[in-house]
């Protein structure tokens, strides 16, 4: 197929890296445009108070390459209005660096944000996100982004199971119906880790930003939110933390109610 591949970690992620060469293996004719830097938590937004400038880039994945200084979303939008040829068949986002599961995340999130923008567009999308340990995100942070031991290898087989599923779903999502597969690996994952179906958590994540500081001003925080799903359901979230692959369909039409008969 011919995949549009974004992100919101940035061009520069190995995260994605990993995705497009695995997408590569599996014969998948790419397209890569992605944010110049790290968009997370920029949820659907788009750049409306300034231009925006997309420009071609090499960063070796032997594919057609740019990069936008915007969102995720303006990457989307502005790729398939002005860059790609008319007959992408479906939009590829991540892997994100942390999971993406909960409402609470999942409307934030500008790798879902990603595949979202190619629903809004008709076509089929999927977002793909790596869960991993508070440990080892701070870790990549220190080493600029470079996974290393586990991590590397859980990536790589995540990667590898990221293009198995975008190869038997994306044949599988009929287009124009507002509908996204986001999919979260667990860490450490494995060759052999089960995929099952999921529904996200319904997670509250109250009293993000701290107290105002002396010159008034409030920084994000990591807060431990609190989970009311009712018991018995297979949440997203759960199914990560018990070493599973979550797989959720959003369909994004349920948002407005019942449609009258």
């Amino acid at each position: 197929m011919k995949l549009l591949v974004t992100n919101d970690d940035g061009i520069d992620s190995v995260f994605m890296h990993e995705l497009v060469a695995a997408l590569q293996k599996a014969g998948h004719e790419l397209f890569v445009v992605a944010p110049a830097r790290e968009q997370s938590w920029t949820g659907a937004s788009k750049t409306r108070n300034r231009s925006v400038k997309s420009a071609a880039v090499d960063r070796q994945f032997g594919c057609p390459t740019w990069t936008v200084d915007g969102t995720p979303s303006d990457c989307v939008n502005i790729a398939l209005a002005h860059l790609l040829p008319n007959d992408i068949e479906g939009v590829v986002s991540g892997i994100n660096v942390g999971f993406n599961c909960t409402l609470a995340f999942i409307i934030a999130s500008g790798t879902v944000a990603g595949a979202w923008e190619g629903a809004l567009h008709g076509l089929p999308a999927i977002a793909f996100s790596q869960d991993v340990s508070e440990e080892v995100y701070l870790h990549l942070k220190e080493t600029a982004g470079q996974p290393d031991g586990e991590l590397l290898n859980t990536l790589k087989i995540s990667a590898a199971h990221a293009a198995r599923m975008t190869s038997e779903l994306m044949p599988t999502i009929t287009p124009k119906t507002f509908t996204i597969h986001n999919i979260n690996f667990p860490y450490p994952c494995r060759p052999d880790t089960e995929v099952k179906r999921t529904v996200p958590a319904h997670y509250f994540m109250p009293k993000l930003f701290s107290p105002a500081d002396d010159d008034g001003t409030h920084r994000l925080l990591w807060t431990v939110g609190k989970d009311v799903t009712p018991a018995g359901v297979a949440t997203d979230l759960g199914t990560v933390a018990a070493q599973h692959i979550s797989h959720s369909i959003l369909d994004y039409r349920r948002l407005g109610g019942e449609l009258p008969a």
